[in-house]
């Protein structure tokens, strides 16, 4: 199906293929049109990949990619540079996915072109409807669309485009619930222990059975406090990561007076 480009006024429009139907507004004016376009460029791409409900992996790319359109001889506003925001949600394990974003011409004629875009993709190969306004006519734009396309790679972004034209026939696609969000790194766990010292060394010190592991930042902190095993009592907290606790502050506990037993508190 070719490129449908719906202008407000007759006298915008000139050459064949142009039917005009009238109604109570005033009337609107329907000439075919098409573009094909390129756009490999990428800016600011980023993809991210995990395991949906469905047991299948999926990749969510998101970016901007630029380039060229070139318009036919009825399209003049659709020859200009290009440029597309999509964002890609693509089953690896089928092929099967949904590319929608926004594609922009800026016309070399003056002017631009800008529309919405919403495309199955099956197995690289994109199919769907676009549309939006041009410019300076103002008119709407309804457009089938399609395109190859390579999120990641050595030949990334839109290649054999097409607005109109005879583009290539695409599938059809249920999206229902149930998708994936990217894990996000798990939080370490913080372990507080306040209790008499029952080892200490340089590297590692236990307290309320509580065993953490002395990082190099707070060595001289550790030996500042003078401890001893079996009498002294500290207020520490820890944080564990992948098995291990490694301190991150301690204090030695206060007497019966208000005075440290051994020294001030350090962090």
């Amino acid at each position: 199906m070719r490129l449908i480009l719906i202008v407000a006024a007759l006298g915008l429009l000139t050459g064949v293929g142009v039917a005009v139907a009238h109604d109570g507004h005033g009337g609107k004016t329907v000439a075919a049109a098409s573009a094909t376009f390129t756009a490999t460029t990428a800016g600011n791409a980023r993809t991210e990949t995990c395991t949906g409900s469905d047991g299948n992996a999926y990749a969510t790319t998101r970016g901007t990619w630029t380039g060229t359109s070139t318009g036919d001889s009825n399209s003049p506003s659709l020859t200009g540079n290009a440029t597309i925001d999509a964002t890609a949600v693509v089953n690896t394990t089928t092929g099967y996915g949904t590319v929608s974003g926004r594609i922009r011409i800026d016309g070399t004629s003056g002017g631009h072109v800008s529309a919405n875009f919403d495309a199955v993709d099956t197995n690289g190969v994109i199919a769907g409807l676009a549309e939006g306004h041009g410019s300076p006519q103002g008119g709407q734009l309804v457009a089938n669309l399609s395109a190859s396309f390579a999120p990641t790679g050595t030949a990334t972004g839109f290649t054999n485009g097409k607005l109109g034209g005879g583009t290539t026939g695409g599938n059809a696609a249920f999206v229902t619930s149930g998708g994936c969000q990217p894990q996000q790194p798990q939080k370490p766990d913080t372990i507080k222990a306040d209790g008499i010292v029952s080892a200490v060394s340089a590297t590692s010190i236990t307290a309320a059975n509580t065993t953490c592991a002395i990082p190099s930042n707070l060595t001289s902190t550790v030996a500042g406090l003078n401890l001893t095993v079996g009498s002294s009592t500290v207020d520490m907290k820890c944080v564990a990561a992948n098995g291990t606790n490694t301190l991150q502050s301690i204090n030695a506990d206060k007497g019966p007076h208000g005075d440290d037993k051994h020294g001030p508190r350090h962090h």
